[in-house]
C-alpha cells in the first residue's frame, strides 16, 4: 500500500517538500481543505509566515483537524515556520496555533532573509551529516517534557522530536538532501504499522 504525506499547502516551499516526498517514495498531496486529511499517512507543515499560516489555517477550520490528526496517532513534520506552528508558545506573544509541541520558540531568531546561510549538522537519528538552509528560521528557546533534542547550532536547539511530531528551525527541503524527508517517511511507516497491529 503506498504511503501518502500531505503538505499543507498554505503557503511557503509547498513544490519542494512534494518534490523530496516523491525522492523517498512515497506520495505527496497538496493539502488545502480539511477533507483532504482522510486517508493522509503523515504530513509536512512547510516554511512561510506562521501568523499567515495560522490565520489561514483557522480560516480553513484546519486547526482542530491537525489536533485530531495528531491525536490519532499520525506524524507531523513542522520546519522553519512550520516549527512555530506546532509549538505550545511563542515568545513574541503571538497566540500559539497547533499547540502540540511541548516547547518555547522564538520568531526570525537567526535574522533577516540577507543573513540566511546554509550549513551542515549533525542530527540524532542520522548517521550521515545533513544540509541545512536556514532563513529567517525561528529557534527553539526552551524545551519540556517530551521533547528530544536532535541537533544544535552553536548551542542553539535547532531540531526537536517530541513523539510523533518533529520540528526543525531550517528548510531540508530547499537542499538534494533528502535525510530528513526519509526519517520522517520512516516515522509514518512506524506509526502505521502499530496502528495496524
Amino acid at each position: 500500500m503506498e504511503t501518502k504525506i500531505g503538505v499543507l499547502a498554505l503557503q511557503g516551499a509547498v513544490k519542494e517538500h512534494m518534490n523530496m516526498i516523491h525522492e523517498v517514495g512515497a506520495v505527496g498531496i497538496a493539502i488545502k481543505r480539511k477533507e483532504q486529511l482522510t486517508g493522509i499517512d503523515g504530513i509536512i507543515i512547510p516554511g512561510g509566515e506562521s501568523t499567515t499560516i495560522g490565520k489561514m489555517m483557522r480560516k480553513y477550520g484546519l486547526i482542530e483537524e491537525i489536533r485530531s490528526f495528531a491525536m490519532s496517532g499520525k506524524p507531523i513534520f513542522g520546519t522553519c515556520a512550520g516549527l512555530i506552528v506546532l509549538a505550545n508558545e511563542i515568545d513574541s506573544g503571538e497566540e500559539a496555533h497547533l499547540s502540540l509541541m511541548n516547547m518555547r520558540v522564538s520568531r526570525n531568531a537567526f535574522g533577516r532573509q540577507k543573513e540566511s546561510f546554509e550549513t551542515v549538522l549533525s542530527i540524532k537519528g542520522i548517521p550521515q551529516p545533513v544540509r541545512a538552509v536556514f532563513i529567517r528560521a525561528p529557534l527553539i528557546q526552551k524545551v519540556g517534557i517530551g521533547i528530544e533534542v536532535l541537533a544544535t547550532y552553536h548551542d542553539r536547539i535547532v531540531a526537536a522530536r517530541q513523539g510523533l511530531l518533529l520540528a526543525t528551525s531550517f528548510h531540508p527541503e530547499l537542499t538534494d538532501d533528502t535525510s530528513l524527508h526519509s526519517y520522517f517517511l520512516q516515522m509514518v511507516l512506524e506509526s502505521r504499522s502499530s496502528v495496524k497491529g
